[in-house]
């Protein structure tokens, strides 16, 4: 029996280039939504297999346009919606750009699925709604701190996902993915940039070093969401997605010289590379009982292992980086 249809949104991203190809793989033909661009580009979904491709429709659209939401949500049972402004230097520099793609998208996704009758929406939101951890492991209840306008925006697009399935009873789950690393990720994010400038240089240039984060790898992540939309009991829940084991970015980079094997020494706190010093969220662990007692998920990728896979893809693509440049 063949699957339903699917929508992806933010198809082209990092995370949704991997979850992509888990679904086609799952045997579910997939609608990737995209940001149109005159050159036709696809971002991440450039690097898949044709034989994956040729399962994927793409439909390019802006998710601030609520009638093209609307044409990607019609006839497809599930949509995982990722489609963000993802980067938090990015939102200091922007916060009304963020504010209007990941809220008003948001918005425009569940309006498309009251209109559609869609089965399921999983809308994935990220660990930064917690801001620095009062306590860890963070659990589900752990209060939300809005400490950059990314963060912000995250916590009113799962404000308004949740309004939405206890006024409507539209069928959200909320999804907080931790820090997720792999394959095809840009040097906007740390480990990118940690790895394409131990490959090259003698020196890796970074912000803050003591700040936690807890890493999945990126096929745990997409596999995690993908089982999200595979519960009932899951509906109406808000649920993280993270190992539950945390490091610091100093220790993250040591790891990384010590798989790559070259003598690097690092250079921290570069001030273009620092958040203002409230914003900066000093911990994130998760507390992910909630994931395996509902979603039978845990992540099945060693930081290590993660990290070695990370490392041969970037190597096979330094084309891609320029690590004197910093990426936002």
């Amino acid at each position: 029996m063949s699957l339903p249809r699917v929508l992806v949104t933010g198809a082209g991203g990092f995370i949704g280039s991997h979850l992509v190809e888990q679904l086609v793989l799952a045997g579910y033909p997939v609608r990737a939504m995209i940001r149109y661009t005159s050159g036709n580009q696809r971002g991440n979904l450039a690097w898949l297999p044709a034989e994956v491709m040729a399962n994927v429709e793409l439909y390019a659209g802006d998710l601030r346009d609520a009638e093209a939401v609307s044409r990607a949500v019609e006839g497809v049972d599930t949509v995982f919606h990722l489609g963000a402004i993802i980067a938090i230097p990015y939102s200091y520099r922007h916060p009304e750009e963020t504010v209007a793609v990941n809220v008003n998208g948001t918005l425009n996704v569940l309006q498309a699925m009251r209109k559609h009758a869609t089965r399921c929406g999983i809308i994935v939101s990220t660990s930064e709604v917690y801001g620095t951890a009062i306590y860890t492991p963070i659990d589900e209840k752990h209060p939300l701190q809005a400490q950059s306008p990314y963060s912000a925006s995250k916590i009113s697009a799962e404000s308004i996902s949740i309004s939405f399935h206890r006024s409507f009873n539209t069928p959200i789950v909320v999804v907080r993915p931790f820090n997720t690393f792999g394959p095809r990720q840009s040097a906007r994010a740390v480990i990118p940039t940690i790895i394409s400038q131990a490959l090259t240089k003698d020196s890796v240039s970074l912000g803050a070093l003591h700040p936690y984060r807890d890493y999945t790898y990126a096929t745990d992540t997409a596999h995690g969401l993908i089982a999200a939309s595979q519960h009932d009991a899951a509906i109406g829940q808000v649920i993280n997605l993270g190992t539950g084991e945390t490091n610091t970015i100093g220790e993250i980079a040591q790891r990384i010289i010590k798989l790559i094997g070259r003598p690097v020494t690092l250079a921290a706190n570069q001030s273009e590379r620092l958040r203002p010093e409230a914003s900066e969220v000093l911990k994130l662990q998760s507390d992910n009982r909630l994931a395996a007692e509902l979603l039978q998920w845990r992540p099945q990728v060693s930081l290590d292992d993660g990290l070695q896979r990370t490392i041969a893809w970037i190597a096979e693509h330094l084309d891609q980086f320029d690590p004197s440049v910093y990426a936002v």
